[in-house]
């Protein structure tokens, strides 16, 4: 190649990357249904909030949802896909709870009845909007939600493995996995409040009160008061459908109270309290208990960066008709 064309071939190259530095995630913007289905947002906003009226549980199995499927092959609905086999098989979501599929589901069939709206909204934005109308409704900060994704068009169990954070990760296993996706490790600490609203069964955290190690029973960074009644409530031989607040102060409401909770050593699963006891994160944990506004923007900042999470767009995704089923 002559020196001339090479200069061009770079220069073309350089504006390429300038132009579309993250082709997907670049297509998703606030306004993005305004002149397809503008009342997209009111009406997702409406089926949540008579859901979350029918029963709490809406709040944080939407949340979980959505992080479930944006860590899992990107924001594109694929945990949605019912058939045998697909994410939601995975030992990792076996735990979701039915109530974030059913809101998603109940808001798609919503959305689609309205006239214009047929068909034009992809589930994995849905998702989005719900997402965001959970926290806001439990009491958390609101934002505007980019939209302009695709749905996916494959969904495995076998994709699961190794992308999802597990209670007894460390600081390094953490940011690792949020580094993956694009995620900081002060998006990694804000995102974690999710924990803030929500249950957990007691099989996921019993080693940390029965047997944690050869030298201590109990996990020594566990608020002995705390550990105590988290014995009283997760006897040895529990019924494994049992389940308790991770947050045991406000667990109703989307709050700072998580940060508080994690200096009281109060933080339910090791991967919460590792956050407190790593001096390298300590310091965004005692800033956010102390500062909830700061806490609050950066939870939505964090939240809209997830949303960019491997966005599917032109041939590799489609609008499904029926959330829980390929077109």
């Amino acid at each position: 190649m002559g020196r001339f064309n090479l200069l061009v071939f770079f220069c073309s190259l350089s504006l390429l990357l300038c132009l579309f530095p993250h082709s997907a995630s670049a297509q998703l913007r606030k306004n993005y249904y305004a002149n397809v289905c503008p009342s997209v947002e009111t009406t997702v906003r409406n089926v949540v909030r008579q859901k979350i009226q029918q029963t709490f549980v809406t709040i944080p199995a939407t949340l979980r949802l959505f992080f479930h499927d944006c860590f899992v092959q990107g924001c594109d609905a694929s945990v949605m896909i019912g058939s045998s086999g697909a994410e939601k098989d995975h030992e990792d979501n076996l735990s979701l709870a039915g109530d974030g599929f059913d809101t998603v589901i109940k808001a798609k069939a919503a959305v689609d009845a309205v006239r214009g709206c047929t068909n034009k909204v992809s589930c994995a934005d849905i998702l989005a909007i719900a997402t965001r109308d959970v926290i806001a409704l439990s009491g958390g900060p609101s934002y505007e939600v980019e939209l302009g994704r695709l749905d996916g068009k494959t969904s495995t169990a076998a994709s699961v493995t190794g992308k999802l954070p597990h209670p007894n990760f460390n600081l390094n296993q953490l940011n690792a996995m949020f580094a993956a996706n694009g995620l900081t490790q002060a998006d990694m600490i804000a995102l974690s409040a999710a924990h803030t609203v929500g249950f957990s069964h007691c099989s996921k955290f019993s080693n940390r009160i029965y047997n944690f190690n050869s030298r201590s029973p109990v996990d020594p960074t566990l608020n002995k008061t705390y550990a105590a009644q988290l014995q009283s409530m997760c006897p040895r031989n529990v019924d494994p459908r049992i389940a308790i607040n991770m947050d045991p102060n406000t667990p109703r409401t989307f709050d700072n109270v998580y940060f508080k909770n994690l200096q009281q050593r109060m933080g339910l699963f090791t991967s919460d309290q590792v956050l407190f006891e790593d001096q390298r994160s300590k310091p965004t944990v005692n800033a956010w208990a102390g500062n909830a506004n700061a806490f609050n923007q950066a939870f939505a900042a964090a939240m809209t960066k997830l949303g960019r999470v491997g966005v599917k767009t032109g041939s590799a995704g489609n609008i499904r008709r029926d959330c829980s089923v390929f077109n």
